[in-house]
């Protein structure tokens, strides 16, 4: 047998809709138009976390674009021990809750600890699953259990076609709102690339697919003790994954991202974002043939 191969044919059928899943006051999948996932990497501070949000939320809001505000209140996987985490736990919890409630946006954020997923969950409406930890079991049965929605990212070191055992350890709990991220595949060292496949192998799973463009562009490990980027890669990648049909873009945004504490290199710059989204929502439009 191929070792690149799954062990079982996958069937990929015709590009059905996938199930609808509730998030906050929104619906995304199923016949819900593109929604979009996006905040700066982490949370720099209150002032600019809600500024970012505001931001975004107008954005999306003056295109008619389904908006979930995303940032990190811990990044526990940063390369370096001396690289910015965020404000923890307490304090992100606090600032994400305050944004949501004043904004009336949905919030998703990382969850890295089981412990850390109940007290995320009163706050935030969708845990994401890192990518690296997209094999633990107690992580995703703990989300499950919550009864939010699911982010998970497919590892880096992992096959579409696996993402199948993700999903059922969360819903083994009984909790199918479930979303999958596509966010690249190993390549050599420092280097990562995606797959187009992958779409249409994660949506035969039957849940909503976004493609996590600006974590696809990472360099791992690039620049010694942090993670290198290629942000240039951001439009044309990002329009080729909507032209295969995915149901939510996910990307990584921010006002100055040279300055930026986290994912410095492969953010998108704010001022880009309102004219990728035009191009987007056309290919969209045309590949859903509405006008």
């Amino acid at each position: 047998m191929n070792a690149t191969m799954p062990a079982a044919p996958i069937r990929v059928p015709g590009w059905a809709p996938s199930r609808e899943v509730p998030i906050g006051a929104l619906r995304v999948g199923g016949n819900n138009p593109l929604f979009l996932v996006a905040g700066p990497c982490v949370i720099e501070s209150e002032t600019h976390a809600r500024q970012m949000a505001e931001h975004l939320a107008a954005i999306c809001a003056e295109l008619k674009i389904p908006y979930i505000f995303k940032t990190s209140y811990d990044k526990a996987n940063r390369t370096s021990i001396r690289s910015y985490r965020g404000p923890g736990l307490t304090e992100g919890l606090k600032i994400l809750k305050k944004i949501g409630d004043e904004l009336k946006v949905p919030i998703l954020t990382d969850v890295h600890e089981v412990t850390h997923v109940a007290p995320a969950a009163e706050v935030v409406d969708a845990l994401q699953i890192p990518a690296f930890l997209s094999r633990q079991t107690d992580l995703l049965v703990a989300a499950g259990k919550s009864g939010r929605v699911v982010n998970i990212k497919k590892g880096q070191f992992i096959s579409p076609w696996e993402m199948r055992y993700a999903i059922e350890k969360v819903a083994s709990t009984g909790n199918e709102k479930i979303l999958l991220t596509e966010r690249g595949t190993s390549f050599g060292y420092n280097n990562l690339v995606v797959d187009m496949r992958s779409f249409p192998i994660l949506r035969s799973f039957g849940y909503p697919v976004v493609y996590d463009v600006t974590h696809s562009l990472q360099l791992p490990g690039g620049e010694a003790e942090r993670s290198g980027g290629q942000p240039e890669f951001i439009e044309p990648l990002a329009c080729a994954a909507v032209a295969a049909g995915i149901d939510g873009l996910f990307m990584e945004v921010h006002d100055n991202p040279a300055q930026a504490l986290s994912d410095a290199t492969n953010m998108l710059p704010l001022a880009q974002l309102r004219p990728l989204l035009e191009k987007i929502l056309a290919i969209y439009r045309a590949v859903h043939n509405q006008h």
